[in-house]
């Protein structure tokens, strides 16, 4: 069976184990297509932040009952 390689696979094959679970702060809403200042509770969810960090943050409500999570990957990561 094939598999996936790269260097430094191993330094990072337990990392989630050292990345400490967040919890998530609501910070604004929407309705009716405008940004309010207060949050809303419509279910949905946009995470600002290190994908890993946001996926863990979700854990605790949503663990066994997604189907699906779209993450938008960085397009700039050189300095």
């Amino acid at each position: 069976m094939p598999t996936l390689n790269w260097i430094g696979k191993e330094k990072v094959i337990n990392h989630h184990q050292d990345v400490p679970y967040k919890i998530l702060e609501p910070q604004y809403g929407f309705s009716e297509g405008e940004q309010q200042s207060e949050p809303n509770n419509r279910g949905n969810k946009i995470i600002h932040g290190d994908n890993l960090e946001a996926l863990k943050s979700l854990l605790p409500e949503y663990e066994g009952k997604m189907n699906c999570i779209y993450i938008d990957l960085p397009y700039k990561t050189c300095n």
